[in-house]
């Protein structure tokens, strides 16, 4: 039998999909099952995004430009602006999902051997996509005990070596809720300016800032425009998963021109996907204010309802849609499994992303998940009683 690849076998499982058999088993038996794994949102599509899919007026669905539709790009050049993002057409790269553009900014920027520096926990799939590039994750840890503020920077520069090629953020951060402040951001701004590097900025939960300090982008901070690589998706603002559009959005000449390599390899971004993304942009603004709305409630109610479960802790969650919660469990891994394969309340359990999947440093998170309050509040109280009886009855409580 033919060897498989070194590079798939190291490739990390998702933490947040690959429980997923184990749920369809659990739904197979005829239990419900509330999931807080994923980042899938249960607030419906705008409208005019919907209708632009039902009425598309054209005789062929063909590929369109490799970096994208001009019109799609317009507006998010526009779009931008809202935020003082000032780009031009040419910066933006249309990609799908913003997993591409993440894919295609490692490929087109690293080496097989070149190393970003991450603060974690972070999105398992970066691991993934570092991996897919011969790159290397360097992680430098944050603790849930002080709410996964940003490490001090030396613990940053006593990683850079001649290998390092760019610093990777999250921001608002997924798994965890953190919101970096412009102290934070003018420290790794500094950081990437004294070593010459690339500033990865995953900005995909920009709309979702619960702090009352103004949203900071990469793209706010002085002096590194052209070392800026800034992800960004429709997926999470507009609530459409689905149709796989995101954005890769960068000033750098060189790395623009990479980037397209990359594109045009793959043909076309997804059309019909683009066509709901255009459409969307044009969302009235009271719809994004009741989403935000919405999930300021889910979140206060959450939070709230966690801490009030004996051994249970989680801080605050300053932005994007994710928290991650200390569980009074032996094992994380092992605990959401028991849920999903041996454990049920009145015919019902819960689905929670395991967050050992979010580092990379041996040990760490080994008694946290990541709950996304995805959910209406009524299916947030139902999986907190879930909770609460699970880890009452599970034989590896520690408490």
């Amino acid at each position: 039998m033919p060897k498989v690849s070194e590079r798939g076998t190291i490739m990390p499982a998702s933490p947040i999909r690959r429980l997923a058999p184990l749920a369809n088993d659990a739904k197979a038996r005829g239990i419900k099952v509330y999931h807080l794994n994923i980042g899938q949102p249960d607030v419906p599509t705008p409208p005019a995004a919907l209708e632009a899919l039902r009425h598309i007026d054209r005789d062929v669905l063909e590929y369109s430009p490799s970096n994208g539709l001009p019109s799609l790009r317009q507006k998010l050049k526009e779009y931008y602006h809202r935020f003082n993002i000032e780009v031009d057409v040419d910066d933006i790269i249309v990609t799908t999902g913003g997993s591409e553009a993440v894919l295609f900014a490692f490929m087109a920027c690293l080496d097989p051997g070149d190393e970003i520096i991450v603060p974690e926990p972070a999105y398992a799939n970066y691991m993934a996509f570092a991996i897919s590039a011969g790159a290397k994750i360097v992680t430098v840890p944050s603790s849930i005990d002080e709410g996964f503020a940003l490490p001090p920077v030396e613990k940053f520069e006593e990683l850079i070596t001649p290998r390092t090629k760019g610093i990777l953020i999250c921001n608002p951060n997924n798994p965890t809720g953190y919101l970096y402040t412009m102290k934070e951001m003018l420290q790794i701004r500094d950081l990437v300016k004294k070593y010459d590097l690339f500033l990865f900025s995953d900005e995909v939960y920009r709309e979702f800032c619960y702090t009352g300090a103004p949203y900071i982008s990469a793209f706010h901070l002085p002096g590194i425009e052209e070392q800026v690589v800034l992800v960004d998706s429709v997926s999470k603002r507009y609530n459409e998963c689905g149709i796989r559009v995101g954005a890769l959005i960068t000033k750098h000449p060189e790395l623009k021109k990479n980037v397209m390599k990359f594109c045009q390899a793959r043909l076309s971004p997804p059309l019909l996907g683009q066509i709901v993304a255009e459409a969307s942009i044009d969302t009235p603004a009271d719809y994004m204010l009741a989403t935000y709305n919405e999930y300021v409630e889910r979140r206060k109610f959450l939070i709230d309802q966690l801490n009030k479960i004996p051994g249970c802790y989680t801080p605050i969650p300053m932005g994007a849609f994710y928290t991650v919660v200390k569980l009074p469990v032996d094992d994380a891994d092992r605990f959401c499994q028991w849920c999903l394969s041996d454990f049920n309340l009145d015919g019902e359990t819960i689905f929670m992303a395991p967050a050992s999947g979010f580092y990379t440093t041996p040990g760490m998170g080994r008694d946290e998940v990541r709950m996304a309050y995805v959910i209406n509040k009524e299916d947030l109280a139902r999986a907190m009683k879930i909770l609460d009886a699970a880890l009452r009855a599970y034989p590896g409580r520690t408490i």
